[in-house]
């Protein structure tokens, strides 16, 4: 069955058309042979060296984190500790994001192994959460009712919420949130971890026993590491300090994801590749955005492929760009202070009629 549709991007500047019209056969027909494409080119093969090196390099960079907490004890350099190893939690999460995809390995043990240490035991979010968030995500991007990631408390996102229904606290959130937005990114990591509890707590996953173990193992572990090398009120400080940078910048490399993108509703018939394409945004490279973005810069050609190894996203970007440009599918690319503008006036807009009606 044949299916139009219609979707408004963000105004970037270029010569894209705002507007695209497809059909979900040629949508589905093209991906098919976009997927040919990057296959011949060897793009979705397993980079185990590869990622064995990160891993190392990363446990390294832990290690040293642990170190400087345990034998350093001037408070000065505890607080530098506490951004440093918020850098290290964050880089832990986005591996452990690539092992929920199966992007290193040819064993699905040794995904859930790095998922499982990475996610549970390192940084105290459970995989199975993960998981199941994370795949209704990418299977429903930016779709009302469907995708969770923009189910977001408080907040409104979406643009289709009728704001005469919600409550006065609400309210006064989503009238302001394009101000609140950034200093809520420093929730994230609590969020992360209050939503693991509450998942477990809620559902049996394959995993259960150990995933129980690991997070509070993690837990014992955190707060013995610290109080035991502090006092208490510079333990709290630390802990604010390393949660609320963890969940920054995590927060800071997945909402430009999509945030501000087009907006499906929860019965649109869309083609994969339209979907994934018109609703996903990518950052400019360089090699350190690739670093800081652990490749989700390329969030076009992530959610194309979400089994395709980091250190392939780049030369995929190619081919993704121009197979889009020779069939006029709007392909949105931006730099990173941009993709904040873009989200923050989309916010903005949302609670405008809130501002107005006040």
């Amino acid at each position: 069955m044949k299916k139009n549709a219609l979707l408004t991007l963000p105004s970037n500047g270029t010569t894209q058309p705002s507007l695209v019209e497809f059909t979900l056969e040629t949508s589905n027909r093209e991906f098919a042979e976009l997927k040919q494409l990057v296959k011949r080119q060897g793009l979705l093969e397993k980079q185990p060296a590869y990622y064995t090196s990160r891993i190392v390099m990363l446990a390294a960079l832990l290690v040293a984190s642990l170190v400087a907490l345990c034998f350093v004890h001037l408070f000065w350099f505890q607080l530098l500790d506490a951004v440093f190893m918020a850098f290290v939690f964050a880089q832990i999460g986005l591996l452990s994001h690539e092992a929920g995809h199966r992007q290193m390995f040819h064993r699905s043990w040794k995904h859930d192994l790095v998922g499982l240490v990475g996610g549970n035991l390192l940084i105290g979010m459970s995989y199975a959460w993960w998981m199941d968030k994370h795949n209704r995500h990418h299977s429903n991007p930016n779709q009302v009712d469907m995708d969770p990631d923009i189910e977001i408390p408080f907040l409104e996102f979406t643009g289709k919420e009728d704001l005469d229904q919600i409550g006065s606290f609400r309210r006064f959130l989503v009238k302001h949130q394009a101000v609140i937005f950034i200093p809520a990114l420093m929730t994230v990591s609590t969020g992360l971890q209050t939503n693991s509890f509450k998942f477990l707590l809620a559902n049996k996953c394959k995993f259960y026993a150990l995933e129980w173990t690991l997070l509070l193992t993690h837990a014992a572990l955190y707060l013995a590491l610290i109080f035991l090398n502090m006092n208490i009120w510079q333990g709290i400080v630390f802990i604010v300090v390393n949660q609320a940078l963890t969940g920054f910048y995590l927060g800071a490399v997945f909402a430009p994801n999509h945030k501000g993108m087009p907006v499906l509703d929860k019965d649109d018939k869309v083609g994969f590749l339209y979907r994934q394409v018109v609703t996903s945004r990518n950052i400019y490279a360089n090699p350190i955005v690739d670093f800081v973005y652990g490749g989700l810069n390329y969030q076009i050609e992530h959610h194309l492929f979400p089994s395709m190894p980091r250190n392939k996203l780049k030369r995929a970007q190619r081919l993704v760009k121009d197979f889009c440009r020779e069939r006029n599918i709007p392909y949105h690319e931006t730099h990173i202070l941009e993709s904040f503008r873009e989200i923050l006036t989309h916010l903005y807009h949302i609670g405008a009629p809130l501002r107005k009606a006040a």
